[in-house]
């Protein structure tokens, strides 16, 4: 969909909600997201992209950000239409839904270093564990209704025969050692998970810098277009894959465990996990890259390349943080 497309079709949504003359678009990615000025609040407006998640699975993720929302954890509160639904149908199989706008901005972009001070970087981290194991304890208090559905992060979801984000280890960008590197990081990370015994759950699953925004008094967490079921530490991994390359990556491993093991304790064993979920997280990035970029786009380079260097490292039992 060109931006042009995108813009006239925000025009329709926003009026399901009481209207908008002139959406501005954020970005027009998997889904297109504006701002808008809506009578009721200022929001994010999104234009679901058609074919990846069912509308029942986008009514579920709706429902779980409210109920976070509504049990005191920064996210977007949802809002509805005119109509009192969450979702605005725009016909074709196409719907529409907004939030209420997120103040501040995000803690950094991918592959980008951080710009903060070393010390706030740390502080963030902290507060960012805090936050997720925050949100992993209002999910464990929760009851799904009948209609949930989600993606599931869990063994199949991530190393499975079909992942949810595809078959890493077959892109075509792979020479053939680095296929056949990927396969074996992929079996390793199946045997290790077999008997794996730590928390699982409901996770953000996509706990990227982009979707952690910091307004000055504390983190605000968005976009749970990937939330579904699976292991929590994944979401600690993915907090981490974006910072392999930062100077204080030690200090912010250790923070970010130490902010989330303030509320949800983590034993030793369980801790040295973590890097596991770094590489279970560049691995399904490689997948991410099949569908959605051509073999010869620089970042497809970007994503082979961590996941490759991870999982040599993490198969050789090496520091992930040296």
């Amino acid at each position: 969909m060109t931006d042009a497309e995108a813009l006239a079709l925000a025009v329709e949504a926003a009026a399901h909600w009481g209207g908008c003359d002139a959406p501005r678009l954020i970005k027009n990615r998997e889904n297109a997201v504006f701002e808008v000025e809506l009578p009721q609040a200022r929001a994010a407006l999104r234009l679901h992209r058609q074919g990846y998640q069912s509308e029942a699975a986008i009514r579920s993720e709706l429902w779980f950000v409210s109920e976070l929302a509504l049990a005191g954890m920064p996210v977007p509160l949802p809002l509805v239409t005119e109509a009192r639904d969450v979702l605005a149908d725009l016909g074709g199989g196409r719907v529409a839904s907004a939030i209420v706008w997120v103040e501040g901005a995000a803690i950094g972009e991918g592959n980008v270093p951080l710009a903060q001070l070393r010390a706030r970087q740390v502080a963030i981290h902290h507060d960012l564990g805090r936050l997720l194991a925050q949100v992993h304890t209002v999910a464990d208090g929760l009851t799904l209704p009948a209609s949930f559905t989600r993606p599931d992060w869990g063994l199949e979801g991530l190393l499975g025969k079909s992942p949810f984000w595809g078959r890493f280890w077959e892109h075509p960008a792979l020479t053939g050692p680095e296929a056949a590197l990927l396969s074996a990081a992929r079996l390793y990370a199946r045997q290790r998970l077999a008997g794996y015994q730590g928390s699982q759950g409901l996770i953000h699953a996509d706990v990227i810098r982009e979707n952690v925004f910091d307004h000055g008094s504390g983190l605000t967490l968005i976009d749970f277009d990937d939330f579904g079921t699976g292991y929590r530490l994944y979401d600690l991994g993915t907090a981490l894959r974006d910072n392999l390359d930062e100077p204080a990556l030690p200090e912010l491993a250790a923070a970010l465990l130490d902010g989330y093991g303030a509320l949800r304790p983590l034993g030793p064993a369980e801790r040295a996990m973590l890097p596991l979920f770094v590489l279970l997280r560049c691995l399904a990035s490689v997948g991410w890259s099949i569908p959605r970029l051509p073999a010869d786009d620089p970042r497809v380079a970007v994503h082979v390349a961590r996941a490759v260097r991870v999982a040599r490292i993490v198969l050789a039992d090496g520091d992930l943080w040296g």
